[in-house]
């Protein structure tokens, strides 16, 4: 089993991996502590000082307040809640539903038809980073993607209590 560094984390994290190497991370059995040390270099990557338990995405976590509460909060510091709720209900959302909001994006006659899909963009209220897109229907309710089962992943995936 190869046991990956800390440096090399951070380069699979920064996408400065080449394929070879990325390949091989991925087929081979994984290194008992590589969640640990993919976590210390998020964690010093954040302005913030509480501890990142899970990243929901590149710039989204949860994390644990001084108080014990779990709440999602992004790079820039913002705090979406408990992170059992939907925290895109919390973040600026612009919605592309027409031609003129497409082709910002997508030349002419490669978008999609706006009335049959919208595209959801879900920033940071604090310094604008765009944390997600979602494509629906007009009208579609804002999709809640993802509540992770942190007992579960601790308990029987990482066979330990969450700090």
């Amino acid at each position: 089993m190869t046991e990956y560094t800390k440096d090399t984390i951070a380069d699979l994290v920064d996408g400065k991996l080449s394929w070879a190497h990325l390949k091989e991370m991925m087929t081979n059995f994984k290194d008992p502590d590589r969640f640990d040390i993919y976590l210390a270099v998020l964690q010093e990557r954040v302005p913030w000082k509480e501890k990142i338990l899970l990243p929901l995405g590149p710039h989204l976590f949860v994390v644990r307040k001084d108080d014990g509460s779990l709440v999602t909060k992004s790079t820039s510091g913002h705090e979406f809640g408990d992170y059992r709720e939907n925290w895109k209900l919390k973040a600026r959302i612009y919605v592309r539903d027409t031609d003129e909001a497409y082709r910002e994006i997508y030349p002419e006659m490669m978008h999609a038809d706006p009335e049959w899909m919208e595209l959801r963009e879900y920033y940071d209220p604090i310094d604008g980073t765009l944390l997600e897109v979602e494509a629906v229907p007009p009208g579609y309710p804002i999709v809640h993607t993802f509540q992770p089962d942190l007992e579960g992943f601790y308990r029987d995936w990482l066979q330990r209590p969450i700090p």
